[in-house]
């Protein structure tokens, strides 16, 4: 393997494809999910995993299509396992690229590609039909390794941020059954049969991510929602009063600092709350970060991945208090749609 940037790095092939705009809006679209992998250094900045592809005989990140029925995020899970041998731990949503392939027929399809950061658990690269060289690099140095301009816009986003960074992930109950067919508490109201179903897909899904610790508002419906999480982990279910709706409607900064809490703590916490709580939770971090969000949404099932900076002053005398610089929104454990 060499241990200096290969010299035939070019721009992106794709960029002598036709403009977006003399593509069909027609055209088909294919949609594929990878990973900036990384790993800490023993000293300095983190390394980054390129990879050689010897069909295109180019450098690129991990990435490859999502399989039918799976979401992007699995997909770029499964791409660095396949491409590279090895276990990695999502983080945050990098950015989305688009760009024109050829299809068989001879024109063109517009082609969708979702980037995470990904932790790269230990273990060692196994060559295979795709991949047969990786090498890590600083990620300083890795520009100078990619082939694809494309490729490098997605490590200038991965390099905005450091990258270890706190994620909560923050999810609202799956579906539940009529409040009006439940004559018992509200609080013991359970999921329903679709409800489970959500309930499975959404374990998948956060599993992704690497969850060290499970808190859920004292409703059974969240508890249930991700009581299986807490299970594999082989811990319990943290009950947090202040986030769900009575108690946060009555004082919802206690809600905002007691999830601040949780995410100073610095483990990968999986929070499943209400609908009368999350937008308003999401868009207080948000504002007082200076972070623009525009509209938060909260669909049954959703997920919120949110990342946060530790360490920083809120400037009010409490000390050092984590700060959002990051939130992606999951609507559902649903396929990526066009």
């Amino acid at each position: 393997m060499p241990t200096t940037a290969p010299d035939d790095t070019v721009n992106d092939a794709r960029d002598a494809t036709p403009a977006d705009h003399l593509v069909d809006e027609q055209a088909p679209t294919v949609h594929a999910a990878g990973t900036v992998l990384w790993r800490a250094a023993r000293e300095g900045d983190p390394e980054v995993a390129v990879v050689h592809r010897p069909r295109y005989g180019d450098w690129s990140l991990p990435k490859g299509k999502l399989d039918p029925g799976e979401t992007p995020a699995h997909a770029a899970a499964r791409e660095v396992s396949e491409e590279t041998g090895l276990d990695s731990v999502l983080s945050r949503h990098l950015r989305r690229i688009s760009y024109t392939v050829p299809t068989s027929d001879g024109g063109r399809a517009r082609k969708f590609v979702h980037y995470f950061a990904a932790r790269a658990r230990p273990g060692e690269f196994v060559a295979n039909e795709e991949v047969d060289r990786m090498h890590w690099v600083p990620v300083t140095q890795a520009h100078e390794w990619l082939t694809y301009t494309d490729d490098n816009s997605v490590l200038d986003s991965f390099r905005s941020l450091p990258p270890s960074l706190s994620t909560v992930l923050l999810v609202r109950h799956a579906r539940a059954g009529k409040r009006a067919d439940f004559e018992e508490d509200d609080s013991l109201r359970p999921l329903s049969g679709q409800g489970w179903v959500q309930q499975h897909a959404l374990h998948s899904l956060l599993s992704l991510f690497g969850p060290e610790r499970v808190h859920s508002a004292p409703r059974v419906r969240c508890e249930q929602t991700v009581a299986s999480v807490a299970e594999e982990l082989g811990e319990r279910v943290e009950s947090e009063p202040a986030l769900s709706e009575e108690t946060y409607r009555a004082d919802p900064e206690a809600g905002r600092q007691r999830l601040l809490r949780i995410a100073s703590a610095g483990e990968t916490a999986v929070v499943c709350s209400q609908g009368g709580v999350i937008p308003d939770l999401i868009g207080r971090l948000a504002k007082s970060a200076g972070v623009d969000l525009g509209e938060v949404n909260s669909r049954k099932a959703s997920v919120w991945v949110l990342s946060f900076l530790p360490g920083t002053h809120e400037g009010n005398g409490t000390g050092p208090t984590p700060r959002l610089v990051a939130a992606d929104y999951f609507p559902e454990p649903a396929p990526e749609a066009a």
